[in-house]
C-alpha cells in the first residue's frame, strides 16, 4: 500500500467520470450555495506527440524521453471542479497514485488551480489497485464530490470512477457532458 504525500496544508460522494453524456438530473445534486470538498483524481500519461517504444523484447514500456503530462479528460474534470468552488464556495483537491516522476504533474494540477494536492507514492500497477488507493484515502476525508476524467489516454480502460464508486459504497456515473 501507498503512502500519503500533501504537497500544501490547505485543507457520501459522487465518483464522476467527466466527459461526454449530457445528464441534467445531476444538477439537483450540486448545490451552490454551500461548502463543497471535491476530489478531482488525475493521471500521468505521456504526451500524444512523444514517440513511443518498447524494451527489447516488447514487453515492457520504455519511458527514456518520454514526455508526460496531465491526462486531458482529467484537466476537464479539474477545470470544472475549479469553476464550482469558485468564489469560496468550496475546495479542490487532487489526487494522483504514481511516484515522484509524477510530481510536475501535480504540481500543475495546482497551477490550474486546484487547492490542495496529494500523491499515494506507489506504482500504479492496475485499475483495480489505483481505484483502491483512491478509495482508501478519500474515505475518511468527506469529499462532496470526486470527479475523474472518462478515461486515460494511455490505457482508455474508463474502469477507475466506477471502482472508486464501488470501493466506497456511493452512486457513480460513468461518463457525463455537463454539471
Amino acid at each position: 500500500m501507498g503512502h500519503w504525500v500533501h504537497f500544501s496544508e490547505i485543507p457520501k460522494a459522487f465518483v464522476i467520470g467527466y466527459d461526454a453524456f449530457n445528464l441534467a438530473f445531476l444538477s439537483r445534486f450540486v448545490k451552490r450555495e454551500i461548502y463543497m470538498k471535491i476530489l478531482v483524481c488525475v493521471s500521468n500519461v505521456p504526451d500524444t506527440t512523444t514517440k513511443i517504444t518498447f524494451s527489447a523484447d516488447n514487453t515492457q514500456f520504455n519511458t527514456a524521453g518520454v514526455q508526460f503530462i496531465l491526462n486531458p479528460y482529467d484537466e476537464i474534470a479539474l477545470a470544472r471542479a475549479i469553476e464550482l468552488s469558485e468564489g469560496g464556495k468550496g475546495s479542490v483537491t487532487v489526487i494522483h497514485v504514481g511516484e515522484a516522476n509524477a510530481d510536475p504533474t501535480i504540481r500543475k494540477a495546482l497551477a490550474i488551480g486546484a487547492d490542495d494536492a496529494v500523491r499515494i507514492n506507489a506504482a500504479p500497477r492496475d485499475s483495480y489497485f489505483v481505484s483502491a488507493q483512491l478509495a482508501n484515502y478519500a474515505k475518511s476525508k468527506g469529499f462532496d464530490m470526486i470527479l475523474t476524467g472518462r478515461e486515460s489516454i494511455d490505457y482508455n480502460g474508463s474502469q477507475v470512477a466506477a471502482m472508486v464508486g464501488e470501493f466506497l459504497d456511493i452512486p457513480s456515473i460513468s461518463i457525463i457532458k455537463k454539471l
